[in-house]
Formats: C-alpha cells, sequence, structure tokens
C-alpha cells in the first residue's frame, strides 16, 4: 500500500542543517534530490544533485534505494 509511506516520520531541516549534516558524512553518503521539473534543474542545482521529479517520484523511488539519507528539495 503506497499510500502508507504518508504516514512516515519525516524530518525538516532548513539548508544550513542540511549542509551540516552532509558534512558528517563520507562523501557521497547523502543523496540531494531535487525535485523540481527539469528546466528548473537545468538553470541550477547543487553539484552531485539527482533530479527526480516530483510527479515522478512515486513510480521511479527505487532508484534511490534505502541505504542513504535522503536530503529532498
Amino acid at each position: 500500500m503506497k499510500w502508507m509511506q504518508f504516514f512516515t516520520p519525516v524530518s525538516s531541516i532548513n539548508w544550513e542543517e542540511a549542509l551540516q549534516f552532509a558534512e558528517q558524512k563520507p562523501d557521497g553518503e547523502v543523496i540531494f534530490l531535487d525535485v523540481r521539473q527539469p528546466k528548473e534543474y537545468n538553470h541550477g542545482h547543487l553539484p552531485g544533485a539527482k533530479l527526480l521529479p516530483l510527479g515522478d517520484l512515486d513510480s521511479r523511488s527505487a532508484e534511490l534505494g534505502k541505504d542513504k539519507p535522503i536530503v529532498i528539495y
């Protein structure tokens, strides 16, 4: 039941906290996920951020894996 994922607790953090969190992990251990549209992503994004538009998130979520923390913006 995919709707159950909406009851999974998540944390909300600001950019300073996200960057501090990433700095505490080895390189590549945190996934920065950009959920905007490709045109917006092409205009600028965080280096190394993965593009996965919000509308595609449900059908492509398996691409992310479950072994690394994800910061979504």
